[in-house]
């Protein structure tokens, strides 16, 4: 869930400056909005227990390869975040959003990983039993 909350962080930290000036901040603001679109719609499908109406989807496969795929993209959110620094130094106004949006696109990373390590150990548990 805090992988939400930091995604959201992340978009409305740079949404709120002017990214367009460093285009390599447009790839940060697409991954955050993308995974925290996805990430609201797997919590309410999660929530109203809609996952139990459709077992022919492997979901705990499902979780790993999109938690997987989210530390991996956010990984070269904060990454570039990191990176445009250098170029927001000459924008002080912005230069405290962006240092935070790099912040919280490391953590929302951190957060996707750890759910990806849960989301492999319940895998495996299950093929264990099997």
């Amino acid at each position: 869930m805090e992988s939400h909350v930091f995604g959201l962080l992340v978009w409305t930290l740079i949404g709120g400056t002017e990214y367009l000036h460093i285009p390599a901040l447009g790839w940060v603001m697409f991954v955050s909005v993308f995974y925290w679109v996805l990430t609201v719609i797997l919590f309410l499908i999660y929530l109203t227990m809609a996952h139990t109406r459709i077992p022919q989807i492997p979901w705990t496969i499902l979780g790993i390869c999109f938690n997987g795929s989210a530390s991996v993209l956010y990984l070269t959110a904060a990454v570039i975040c990191a990176i445009s620094l250098n170029v927001a130094i000459r924008e002080r106004y912005y230069f405290i959003s962006w240092v935070a949006s790099t912040i919280f696109a490391s953590l929302a990373m951190v957060s996707y990983a750890e759910n990806t390590v849960v989301n492999f150990k319940s895998w495996r548990s299950k093929s264990e039993e099997t």
